[in-house]
């Protein structure tokens, strides 16, 4: 008969708790690697927990995430979901009840750990809806403990169990083994995404996605065909002049989201805010570009007619605008110094399309489209056709159209056959 230290080491093959936990182990620091995205690594863990003989029936990771929109995302993992559930959470949401009386709060704020018996909750435990909410899971205890990301960035991990008596100490001695391990996998993935949504926030998503599969090059790029937009703001310097600076602001961000949410909301790609401008690009690869863009215009114009009622009732005045619409071949890339580069369109049809909105404040009409775009949208007929008009740089006059909001829809036009 073998002693203890006689025996041999279990072997993964033989399906012993502890060859299974060792692992998990082993799977989360070294076969990860080629796993892109945090949720279906807690997944997994999740699964793997369990066949280990770990009685984790929930687990949650919790991130403060570096997003334009969002301060944070819980993704949550239960016993039997083959995916992760994902919830964003506003800024604000830290000054909650909710938030104030979770053990994220004690975590958030320097404590190591937050243990809790659920089948017996103490009289101020059960003042947290969250523990309320478990227990009804039939959930039966619950550990949280912070992923200690570098530079002191910290987040968040928390286990649950629906064993009665809940986690035993080995169990807890193990999860706590795999947290510096999940700390590392999810920083990981936590600094992919900060990247992917830095260059989304700031160069718009095609354009990040070209930056990432590796054009940082200058002059780098391709032609694509696309319908143009540019957009500007009337009389912001007077209103600059006038108003105190975060008024301004309030307002630009204003009048940017009355513009921008249809434009990318109808498969526009903003590329660049210009003080108070935008240029936007609708690509011709889909075959809807230009009606697209049309209903991105009839749109904003709703939303900033709102904001003007708003404007108006505040004692402001409305605010004005011109856009300019084109279409045409531009070069899609980067531009810029050897160290400093902007990833933008250029083109003769880019210029055009800025002349076109100049050119609004002659004819006193917000919204000016060329000749080429509107044969390509098919919508002379419920345009205003103004004539000719000579366009500086432009050897020839441009035939310009006066667009109105409340045209109906071209109709589809189907080849023959």
């Amino acid at each position: 008969m073998q002693t203890p230290s006689e025996a041999p080491s279990p072997s993964p093959e033989d399906g012993s708790f502890p060859a299974r936990r060792q692992g998990v182990l082993d799977w989360l620091i070294i076969e990860t690697r080629n796993e892109r995205f945090i949720d279906n690594i807690l997944v997994e863990l999740g699964e793997r927990l369990q066949a280990a003989g770990i009685p984790v029936a929930r687990a949650t990771l919790h991130f403060r995430i570096n997003h334009p929109q969002w301060l944070g995302a819980r993704i949550l993992w239960r016993k039997g979901l083959a995916e992760g559930e994902i919830d964003l959470y506003d800024y604000g949401t830290q000054n909650t009840a909710l938030y104030l009386n979770s053990p994220l709060y004690v975590i958030n704020n320097g404590g190591t750990e937050v243990r809790t018996n659920l089948e017996d909750l103490t009289e101020e435990q059960e003042q947290s809806s969250l523990y309320v909410d478990l227990r009804a899971e039939g959930l039966t205890e619950y550990i949280a403990w912070p992923l200690e990301h570098t530079l002191g960035k910290r987040h968040i991990v928390t286990f649950a169990s629906d064993r009665k008596g809940g986690f035993e100490d080995e169990h807890l001695a193990f999860l706590a083994k795999i947290v510096p391990a999940l700390a590392l996998v999810s920083e990981i993935r936590l600094k992919n995404r900060f990247v992917r949504t830095l260059l989304e926030t700031y160069v718009g998503p095609h354009a990040s996605e070209q930056i990432l599969a590796g054009a940082t090059t200058r002059g780098s790029g391709v032609t694509v065909g696309a319908a143009i937009l540019i957009c500007d703001l009337r009389n912001f310097t007077k209103l600059s002049d006038l108003w105190p600076r975060d008024d301004v602001i309030e307002l630009l961000n204003a009048y940017f989201d009355a513009m921008s949410e249809p434009i990318e909301r109808h498969g526009g790609e903003i590329l660049k805010f210009m003080g108070d401008g935008l240029l936007a690009i609708f690509p011709l690869s889909n075959p809807d570009a230009a009606e697209n863009l049309l209903q991105a215009i009839r749109e904003a114009e709703a939303a900033i007619a709102v904001l003007n009622q708003d404007n108006l009732s505040k004692g402001r005045e409305p605010l004005g605008y011109g856009i300019g619409v084109h279409v045409g071949d531009v070069m899609y890339g980067n531009i810029g110094s050897r160290r400093r580069l902007d990833f933008t369109v250029i083109g003769p049809a880019v210029n055009i399309t800025s002349r076109l909105e100049s050119l609004t404040k002659e004819t006193k009409r917000p919204v000016l489209l060329s000749r080429a775009f509107v044969e390509l949208a098919g919508c002379a007929s419920s345009m205003e056709h103004l004539g000719a008009y000579p366009v500086r740089g432009i050897g020839e006059p441009i035939e310009v159209f006066a667009f109105s909001g409340n045209e109906p829809a071209p109709k589809l036009r189907l080849a023959a056959g």
